[in-house]
């Protein structure tokens, strides 16, 4: 089956990650990130279990360990002197860990002594690393979008610099700030925030200083969503939960296609986003929420869903 258009036209290939069958898969809530490691390999996370899985370029499992966290909620790569590590954030246990991709524990980050979580809960959702690759010195930001609404800036031994919070300027005071990015597509460096539940991208400078909002308002109304990114070539690739697609941007934030839209399912389906399996339709998402693509422009998407769903979009040149 091929969805989109054009430059823009992929194969969908229907639950290509092949989870083992067990009662904790069937059963389990799957709300969690997913990866693509420079060898192609796809790692991502049970739907029940605290295990990390990875699956070779044909969906298989090739490998898997227990994980320190209960769920790994973000999921990010980085790359430091030629070796991979991987980022986890658990929104259950507040935990945000660096590891080997073999799960050796590197680091943790703790969450900052501020007033707000005197009494608030910390429930962090993503992280992005600025990569000396980049030009970057490794800072670290986090996002704690199911908590307090804030973005931790930390340096690259995790001692806490900043927080931001919408306030700053015009895109307002966050709401869900589900994922982050370092985009890396401009001579300039910025940091990306999806503002989820305002429907919206809130852009700032490594900095911490505010610069733009898309996406959403007069005139501008195109986002439902955002729920993270990935990048690919000058593509900005973002998964839109409750618009049920995803949804690429050129260099410039403009949207060029949505990709296996599935328009108003988290209103006309009961129960949405737990729908039974059997109705699931193939070519269009129910709830995507983590999302990575690979080298050759191939986009993994894993649902949010009891039971979970990971589909690979396999790119037709």
């Amino acid at each position: 089956m091929l969805i989109g258009g054009g430059s823009h036209t992929y194969e969908w290939v229907e639950k290509w990650a092949k989870t083992p069958d067990s009662e904790s898969a069937r059963t389990g809530w799957a709300h969690h990130g997913i990866a693509v490691s420079e060898s192609g390999r796809v790692i991502t996370f049970h739907q029940a279990d605290p295990t990390v899985l990875v699956f070779d370029e044909a969906g298989e499992l090739a490998t898997s360990w227990d994980a320190t966290v209960q769920n790994a909620h973000g999921m990010t790569i980085v790359n430091e002197g030629g070796e991979e590590f991987l980022w986890l954030s658990d929104n259950l246990s507040g935990q945000v860990v660096k590891t080997t991709l073999d799960g050796r524990l590197v680091m943790s980050i703790e969450r900052p002594d501020l007033e707000v979580y005197r009494e608030g809960k910390y429930s962090p959702t993503g992280v992005a690393v600025h990569e000396e690759r980049y030009g970057g010195k490794g800072d670290i930001w986090v996002t704690d979008g199911y908590g307090a609404g804030y973005v931790h800036h930390y340096d690259r031994e995790g001692k806490y610099i900043d927080s931001i919070n919408g306030e700053e300027g015009e895109g307002g005071r966050f709401r869900t700030p589900h994922g982050i990015l370092i985009d890396t597509r401009k001579s300039e460096p910025e940091l990306y925030v999806a503002d989820r539940s305002n429907g919206q991208i809130q852009v700032y400078g490594l900095d911490g200083g505010f610069k733009r909002a898309f996406g959403t308002g007069p005139g501008a109304d195109w986002l439902h969503s955002p729920s993270g990114f990935a990048l690919w070539d000058d593509k900005l690739v973002v998964p839109e939960l409750r618009g049920s697609r995803v949804t690429i941007l050129d260099e410039d934030d403009n949207p060029v296609c949505y990709l296996g839209e599935n328009t108003g399912a988290f209103k006309l389906r009961e129960g949405w986003p737990n729908v039974p399996h059997d109705t699931l339709i193939p070519g269009k998402f129910n709830s995507p929420h983590g999302l990575a693509v690979d080298a050759g422009g191939n986009i993994y998407v894993a649902e949010w869903l009891v039971g979970g769903r990971i589909n690979k979009l396999v790119r037709q040149t």
